[in-house]
């Protein structure tokens, strides 16, 4: 009931906020995320890019998560190079496989993300993203988590992109197992309004 009621929490997205920002869906073989993402441009020199998403994946965990990145570009010789560094909240769920690890906690990580576009007709970009979290930022049964991601994207509309890319989710628990909630490929797409 617990992982019901966190994923259905993450989910609700504030009407006014519906109206502005992206929609990001990405699947892979045993995960399913659902993302809503959104730009501050008063906050910090480039603006910050916020996110909150949830993912759940065939053994039944929920993990949600917040960021914040404040994001620039480079203004010299390469123009399609933007970066940005952050930090992201987890909490999550874990059952593990056939229900195995019962473990609940959640850690505060930082992190940073590298997105290069091409410059060509129709655009294409590849992404770098990873972030984490040591023992002293996790709480519960969560002794440490590290994320990265990479992922080649094409525009396929101004306001519609779709990817391909790769994932590794791992969370320390404090039994000393290091669980993986999601190391796999994926193809995603974001819609933005």
């Amino acid at each position: 009931m617990l992982r019901k009621a966190l994923l259905i929490t993450i989910l609700l997205i504030p009407a006014k906020a519906v109206f502005a920002g992206a929609i990001d869906f990405r699947i892979g073989s045993s995960v399913a995320e659902l993302s809503y993402l959104s730009q501050v441009s008063s906050f910090g020199y480039g603006g910050a890019d916020i996110g909150f998403g949830a993912l759940i994946n065939e053994d039944d965990d929920v993990v949600g998560s917040g960021y914040i990145l404040v994001s620039g570009s480079n203004t010299g010789d390469v123009k399609g190079l933007h970066f940005g560094v952050g930090a992201k909240a987890y909490a999550g769920a874990l059952d593990g496989p056939n229900g195995q690890l019962n473990a609940d906690g959640g850690a505060i990580a930082l992190g940073a993300r590298v997105r290069y576009i091409f410059p060509v007709s129709m655009p294409v970009a590849v992404l770098a993203e990873g972030f984490y979290a040591p023992d002293v930022t996790s709480i519960s049964d969560y002794d440490g988590l590290y994320e990265y991601r990479l992922a080649f994207e094409l525009e396929v509309t101004p306001s519609a992109r779709a990817y391909i890319g790769y994932r590794k989710l791992q969370v320390s628990l404090d039994n000393n197992v290091d669980y993986d909630v999601d190391d796999s490929a994926h193809i995603g797409v974001r819609f933005e309004f």
